[in-house]
């Protein structure tokens, strides 16, 4: 399904990136629509994909994994196969909070959230059991400066 967004979508989108938590009555006085038509778009919204998901977003560090790593892949593989094959171990490992195909020097980024450098290294051992990549290493993020989840609408 697809839908044109429009001023008040945008708004509708604006606020549930800030808080997926508020009520209905409170986003439609918001964006001064009634409940229902408010519920409906909200509802066309997550129908067509545009809303993925509503979710809580955690303080990694207060759930035990404060260290964010990003990891840099080199791969001489670039078959259909091994593409699958790395899909499915990035999914089978929790700590992959996101995983990009990227253009230029690197093959793959994953960003992996963990306790410790010692956590980093159990994770490193079992990626590399698990696939054959030409190059990998690791930048550990010093200081977190910017952590937002909402796009820019």
């Amino acid at each position: 399904m697809q839908i044109e967004i429009d001023t008040i979508d945008h708004k509708l989108l604006a606020l549930l990136q800030k808080d997926a938590t508020l009520s209905v009555d409170a986003i439609s006085d918001a964006v001064a629509l009634s409940r229902n038509a408010c519920w409906r778009r909200i509802k066309a919204l997550e129908a067509a994909g545009i809303i993925k998901a509503r979710v809580a977003i955690l303080d990694a560090s207060k759930v035990g994994c404060p260290l964010t790593v990003l990891v840099l892949i080199r791969t001489d593989h670039h078959s259909d196969a091994w593409r699958r094959d790395f899909s499915a171990v990035v999914a089978a490992l929790p700590e992959i909070t996101q995983a990009f195909r990227m253009t230029g020097d690197l093959d793959y980024v994953l960003k992996v959230q963990l306790a410790d450098v010692a956590a980093y290294d159990q994770f490193y051992k079992r990626l590399t059991s698990r696939i054959s990549v030409s190059d990998i290493s690791a930048s550990f993020v010093m200081e977190d400066i910017k952590d937002t989840t909402a796009l820019p609408i």
